[in-house]
């Protein structure tokens, strides 16, 4: 089957149905030679006479009058999917697969699913909390929540969230070991870090001179969550670097500690990243939008 097969049968079906080609080529917006050209080539191609014309009216054939009556039907067909589709693309609905950091779910979207879901019944949602770097195309992910440079730039990335990045300690750590003055300083202690980051055994602060101070270190444990630092950190066993998103609790309660201000490093920043931005999915769209309100909810 091929498009020949159907060409001509909307010209044929309305000259049948405005009662002449002069009607049926004003209602196409084409001239009336051009609709009859377009019959005539029609009737070549199925070998078979579909109207009797004259030069004032025409009547349908018996093979005419069984083309009309399914090609009619086709096109009826053809246009009530056409409108099915336009009415999925205004409704959000389907299946939607999402990828979010463990500190994103535990720190907001635990507590904010209930709200999209009550608000978009007709959406299913997969969830999965990993910090682990996921192939959005290859996993069939509609939307990843990630604070990482976008490497590929066919996907698109709409940030969400700013968050300060904060070196943070217990104070019976520091009570023990001291606290220190200067990144430098961090070399004599035990130091907790993201198994995740892109630069292993390098920690990156803002100098007083507002360029990058980078300072190697040899941190005693790695974690590929932010929760387990957390709880290193909050129990005393060292230094860690951890967003505020993630240690404001404690930090407000006193468990934590934040140290090396003057150094701060770069807001870190979240980002909720899709395949592309041509003919967005509703349930993507009114996701991403739901994500970056509550965001700004929080600020």
């Amino acid at each position: 089957m091929n498009d020949n097969q159907f060409d001509g049968m909307v010209i044929f079906c309305a000259v049948v149905d405005q009662g002449g080609f002069t009607a049926a080529a004003k209602a196409l917006n084409h001239t009336t030679s051009h609709v009859s050209k377009v019959v005539a080539r029609l009737e070549a191609r199925l070998g078979s006479r579909l109207m009797n014309r004259t030069t004032r009216t025409f009547s349908l054939t018996e093979s005419g009058e069984v083309f009309y009556e399914n090609s009619s039907r086709i096109i009826k067909d053809a246009e009530h999917t056409l409108s099915l589709i336009s009415q999925n693309e205004e409704r959000a609905f389907g299946h939607l697969k999402v990828s979010v950091p463990v500190m994103f779910a535990d720190a907001c979207l635990n507590g904010w699913l209930p709200e999209f879901v009550n608000a978009f019944p007709d959406i299913t949602l997969e969830i999965e909390s990993s910090d682990r770097f996921v192939d959005i195309v290859a996993e069939g992910f509609d939307v990843v929540v990630r604070a990482a440079d976008l490497d590929d730039s066919l996907l698109i990335a709409r940030k969400i969230m700013s968050t300060r990045r904060l070196t943070v300690a217990s104070p019976d750590y520091l009570a023990r070991h001291g606290t220190p003055a200067a990144p430098g300083d961090l070399e004599t202690h035990t130091l907790i870090d993201f198994s995740y980051r892109g630069i292993a055994n390098m920690w990156t602060y803002r100098g007083k001179d507002g360029g990058n101070l980078s300072v190697r270190v040899t941190p005693k444990i790695r974690c590929n969550i932010a929760s387990m630092e957390l709880a290193l950190a909050s129990s005393g066993f060292g230094i860690t670097r951890l967003p505020l998103l993630v240690a404001e609790n404690q930090l407000k309660s006193g468990e934590l500690v934040a140290i090396l201000t003057d150094y701060e490093n770069p807001p870190l920043e979240l980002h909720a990243i899709y395949p592309s931005r041509q003919h967005l999915a509703p349930k993507v769209r009114e996701f991403v939008d739901f994500l970056a309100r509550k965001c700004r909810e929080l600020a």
